[in-house]
């Protein structure tokens, strides 16, 4: 984050507003921002103990808390509360956030599917440390046990990692529980109510649709480069694949290929069966464009190569007819 805001500062951009998600989040990112009066929007952690500090002072409720209003738009619950935060800087100096907010969110439909989800999740989790317990077969190790029954305590031998006993644990599913349906961001340096803020963070899908590409379709979630010359190789051939994505996309959108492929990787898909195929000392051949391979060619403009379509010519050779041709009628032309 350092590097990140020291380019942007270099770069001419010094109090451009950050958003960033839970992965940026650190009592030192928090701490940094604060001391460079750094304006930012940052998703927090719904179980960290800030959060979860103001959560029970909502009170207990089954449909939705009281204190927070909701948005008719989204049927979400919202409530902000005005954070006090203070940094040492340089020379002892006191800094104080510049309007430091928390603001918190509750969704009643996500609240119902998180916690069905966590029931189900108990009870495959008991199904199978009891099958394993019947069958007296050893666990793994503690890293996947950790990992396939974290709702559990679990006590086992240690010289034949055999099963003795598991129980839920009680503290760690009342606060999955208690924190089921909310989320939360901070807000430093901006005049923001919470709906504003969470429509902010919303232009981070503008960010993440890039790096889903760049991930996805152009195969760069590593740029394994040795060398400064082979990474701006690299970045230039992303940059041009980009460009070449984004015109897939443009003519997916706009044409009636949205109607029939859910997404460009569809697309992308149907025509990756499309073969050209070169034998030694034999004439190269494509393979047929068939059913929907041809609607994505008319859809982009492409023409399908000569021999590939599914029409079929007949190559038998005509046979020539005795005599003179016959003669065609005489073509008039109006005066």
């Amino acid at each position: 984050m350092e590097t990140i805001l020291t380019d942007l500062n270099h770069a001419g951009f010094p109090k451009v507003i950050l958003v960033t998600d839970r992965g940026y989040e650190s009592l030192a990112n928090l701490e940094r921002y604060i001391l460079r009066r750094q304006p930012m929007i940052m998703f927090v952690k719904v179980h960290q103990k800030l959060v979860m500090e103001k959560i029970p002072e909502l009170g207990s409720f089954a449909g939705r808390p009281d204190g927070m209003r909701i948005d008719a738009g989204t049927r979400i619950y919202h409530k902000q509360y005005d954070m006090e935060y203070d940094v040492s800087g340089k020379g002892g100096a006191t800094i104080k956030a510049d309007r430091l907010k928390l603001n918190l969110y509750f969704d009643a439909v996500r609240r119902g599917e998180e916690l069905t989800t966590l029931d189900i999740a108990i009870e495959s989790q008991r199904a199978a440390l009891q099958a394993i317990s019947d069958a007296g077969e050893p666990l793994d190790d503690d890293v996947t046990i950790r990992k396939n029954y974290n709702w559990f305590d679990i006590e086992y031998k240690a010289s034949d990692r055999t099963l003795v006993a598991f129980t839920v644990n009680g503290k760690k599913v009342d606060n999955a529980r208690r924190a089921s349906g909310f989320f939360a961001n901070m807000t430093l340096g901006v005049d923001m109510d919470p709906m504003q803020a969470l429509d902010a963070y919303g232009l981070r899908d503008e960010q993440e649709k890039y790096f889903q590409q760049m991930k996805g379709q152009m195969g760069f979630d590593k740029q394994r480069c040795w060398s400064e010359e082979g990474k701006t190789g690299r970045l230039f051939v992303l940059f041009t694949g980009l460009i070449i994505s984004s015109y897939v996309r443009h003519v997916w959108k706009t044409t009636h290929l949205k109607d029939k492929f859910s997404s460009t990787h569809e697309i992308l898909d149907e025509m990756r069966s499309i073969r050209c195929i070169e034998h030694k000392g034999k004439a190269r051949f494509i393979t047929p464009f068939v059913g929907s391979q041809l609607e994505i060619c008319k859809a982009f403009g492409f023409d399908v190569p000569q021999g590939c379509a599914p029409v079929y010519h007949s190559k038998k050779k005509a046979e020539k007819k005795r005599g003179r041709p016959k003669k065609q009628n005489p073509i008039k032309l109006e005066s």
